[in-house]
């Protein structure tokens, strides 16, 4: 059992984790960016349905999807340094922080590319044709018609990936890795406040998911306004061009004013 609970130990080990807020900011952030670079990558096949990389693609989400990402953790942690001493490369001397990195970017990858292949699918067809139509490359229309609306539409499921990577760096400290997670595990253990250990770490956890949430809704609100104010441009034009002729006569507007209403 842990020892009474004391509130002032909540303050407390909120200042002694943030220094290893850092170190789960660099998971997350490597891990994304990372993430998005295979994602396009995996995605391209499913897009463009090149048949043999096509397979590889699906095999590739199908199991990183599919398996704890605890278990990708231990599978190329332990793994993958087996498999490279089959080639004569040793890597037993490597951070495990790469392996940690590496494996979580897989795994974002296989999210990031459903969503940036659900994204590019969502944008309008004619719009391309469009665009070739006004002579643009098959390049230049995908980075400047098919990318910035793709991009509008992927935020919020961007959202929730980058938030839900962040919640899973927590088990980054079964590999030794002291982030916020693996600190708190040593702070609780030695001085046996868990439940304030705990509650400090809910809390850090709970103000950096939050202000995502928030970034990344000014962002998609941003990247939208475009489309807001096109629609609102829409509206008005529709509803002056379908005004009903009985009350364009009531109001004296249409032909003959009162004489119409006669």
């Amino acid at each position: 059992m842990g020892e009474p609970f004391d509130i002032s130990y909540v303050f407390e080990y909120l200042v002694k984790l943030l220094p290893t807020l850092k170190i789960t900011l660099l998971i997350v952030v490597s891990s994304i960016v990372l993430g998005l670079g295979v994602g396009f990558i995996v995605a391209l096949p499913q897009l463009y349905k090149i048949p043999v990389l096509r397979r590889f693609s699906q095999v590739y989400l199908s199991f990183f999807r599919g398996t704890p990402i605890l278990i990708q953790l231990f599978l190329f942690y332990y793994g993958l340094p087996e498999i490279l001493k089959l080639f004569n490369m040793d890597v037993s001397k490597v951070p495990a922080m790469y392996f940690v990195i590496l494996t979580y970017a897989l795994h974002s990858g296989a999210y990031m590319a459903e969503m940036i292949r659900a994204a590019v699918g969502a944008v309008d067809r004619g719009q391309v044709e469009a665009a070739y139509a006004v002579g643009m490359t098959g390049f230049q229309a995908f980075t400047r018609i098919v990318l910035p609306q793709a991009l509008a539409i992927s935020i919020p499921v961007l959202s929730n990936l980058v938030i839900a990577n962040l919640k899973d760096t927590s088990l980054a400290f079964s590999l030794g890795i002291m982030e916020l997670t693996g600190k708190s595990q040593t702070l609780a253990i030695m001085s046996r406040h868990f439940v304030e250990t705990y509650i400090s770490l809910a809390m850090i956890y709970f103000v950096i998911s939050f202000g995502l949430e928030k970034l990344f809704h000014l962002l998609e609100r941003k990247l939208l306004k475009h489309e807001r104010r096109l629609a609102t441009e829409d509206k008005e034009v529709s509803v002056k061009k379908g005004k009903p002729k009985w009350l364009e006569v009531r109001l004296g507007f249409g032909r003959g004013g009162r004489e119409n209403e006669a």
